[in-house]
């Protein structure tokens, strides 16, 4: 039997400021191309809801693996957003209200037909940081406050924390924390904005210096066999690609497996079919929905495809 050619429509930030080699979003779209599938591309400004139907202005996109020649774009057309068999959701956070509506219309579209990924309501739910709490036993002491006398009380208790906003991405205003520090104050004032907003903080994990920040990403519940280690610079705490941390690929651990075994199958049963587990010194630190990254890099160091073992799970979904 010959396979459907699926109409795919991506969510995106503005493809021309992407960076290609890096880009999870760009491989993604490379497999549905080799598959036969036909893309289009949006970003949140060409979504809208009239009378409950979901519309998108969208634009046909060719794409290639050329770092200097990665895109071609077609001439942009209205349409229902149900129209389309697949609909990834790879814009990236922050995560604000904007985002949040963003979700209800893509939810509309899932209801008039569409496969969305991840799913919409499942992006609403679990945000990156506070969704850990559902899996306590696989996380390091973690505290999610606006009192900031309870910050305190948490960093006399664990020495040294990492404090940071439950809406950020790419290692943005994170601080690590020593008892005694006398930036303390103005740390715990910045994140809760005066106490009038909640902040995360956890207990410093040390092995983040020595075996980095892993990403182990899940696609439809199930782990990719190899981390995405990043190691942060020797100036800088943060072990984010963004911020300059080296990334180093390696195969899952034994604990990193059950971690996935005990997180991947809450996931897949909500919809979630591409995840990024971050993880240090053996304790997950957040659970990544919106658009997870590293796909590129361990595609690169181990010959796989992770983007189409992303699309081969599309494809099972569409088909039941």
């Amino acid at each position: 039997m010959t396979e459907k050619r699926l109409r795919v429509a991506v969510v995106m930030d503005p493809i021309e400021g992407i960076k290609p080699a890096k880009d999870t979003t760009l491989a993604m779209m490379l497999a549905a191309q080799r598959r036969g599938w036909e893309l289009h591309c949006l970003g949140l400004g060409d979504l809208w809801l009239r009378d409950g139907v979901a519309h998108g202005r969208a634009r046909p996109v060719e794409v290639r693996d050329d770092p200097e020649d990665w895109y071609t774009l077609g001439q942009a057309a209205t349409g229902r957003l149900g129209d389309f068999d697949v609909i990834l959701m790879r814009k990236d956070p922050p995560f604000d209200t904007e985002y949040i509506y963003s979700t209800y219309i893509l939810e509309r579209a899932e209801l008039a037909g569409a496969l969305v990924v991840n799913r919409p309501q499942g992006l609403r739910d679990m945000n990156e940081k506070v969704y850990t709490a559902w899996f306590p036993e696989c996380c390091a002491p973690t505290l999610i406050t606006r009192d900031m006398a309870h910050m305190h009380a948490f960093l006399r208790e664990h020495q040294r924390i990492v404090c940071k906003p439950l809406y950020g991405m790419g290692g943005r205003s994170i601080f690590v924390l020593e008892l005694g520090d006398k930036n303390a104050n103005v740390v715990f004032e910045t994140l809760t904005e005066y106490g009038t907003r909640y902040a995360i903080t956890q207990r410093y994990i040390p092995d983040i210096v020595t075996t980095g920040d892993a990403r182990v990403i899940l696609v439809d519940g199930e782990p990719v066999p190899y981390a995405l280690a990043r190691i942060p610079s020797a100036a800088d705490n943060r072990g984010n690609l963004a911020a300059g941390a080296k990334g180093v690929g390696r195969p899952l651990d034994d604990r990193e497996r059950w971690l996935a075994g005990r997180i991947g199958p809450a996931l897949r049963e909500r919809g979630m079919l591409f995840v990024g587990l971050d993880v240090i010194g053996g304790f997950v630190t957040e659970i990544n929905v919106t658009s997870p990254t590293g796909a590129r890099e361990l595609d690169r160091q181990f010959g796989l495809d992770v983007a189409g073992s992303l699309v081969d799970a599309i494809a099972r979904r569409r088909a039941r």
